[in-house]
């Protein structure tokens, strides 16, 4: 199974910036995804970028955030600008390793806190 492992998280000011990154123990054939948990809420979708770096990025971050990746270093990254304090939240990335449409593993996460 790949391993994943999530670096970057921090408190910010809102208005700030921060840039994630997730790097996976061997290359990755598909989709790498952010989602995000804040407390007491579900697990939300907010990235996904496929092996030629066709992204996808949810509505609620969008004009915000930027994913990319790096098949390279087999590491995504999420750039986060324009933080708010609503993206306080624990950002776990996760693949598509074999690119047969199934999510096969999680990150621990990153905690990102940002305050007002």
């Amino acid at each position: 199974q790949v391993q994943l492992r999530e670096s970057g998280g921090g408190l910010v000011q809102a208005g700030g910036s921060l840039r994630l990154a997730c790097v996976a123990s061997r290359s990755i054939k598909g989709i790498m995804a952010w989602y995000r948990q804040a407390p007491g809420k579900q697990r939300e979708l907010v990235a996904t970028v496929t092996s030629d770096n066709d992204a996808y990025v949810a509505d609620s971050v969008k004009g915000r955030f930027t994913i990319s990746r790096d098949n390279v270093k087999n590491t995504v990254y999420l750039q986060m600008n324009s933080l708010k304090p609503e993206d306080t939240a624990v950002y776990c990335c996760t693949t598509d390793s074999w690119g047969i449409g199934t999510y096969d593993s999680w990150g621990p996460g990153t905690q990102v806190t940002v305050s007002s």
